[in-house]
């Protein structure tokens, strides 16, 4: 996240307080997803597996997301 992001949020509305809890829950997220995938944490039988086109339905772009990660 760079300034500019921060920036965005506020003109929609987000508070300082906001953007402090947004960023919060999105590090301890992705925290808590790369402790299980480093521990091997298999997956509840009951969540719907990946699809084979990269995209679920209703993705906006119709496209896989890319992220960041290096």
């Amino acid at each position: 996240m760079v300034e500019a992001d921060v920036e965005a949020l506020r003109a929609v509305g987000f508070s300082d307080r906001d953007v402090h809890d947004i960023c919060e829950a999105t590090a301890y997220y992705a925290y808590v997803n790369r402790i299980a995938d480093g521990l091997g944490v298999a997956v509840e039988d009951w969540y719907p597996p990946d699809p084979p086109d990269g995209h679920w339905p209703g993705d906006a772009t119709g496209e896989p997301e890319q992220g960041n990660d290096p």
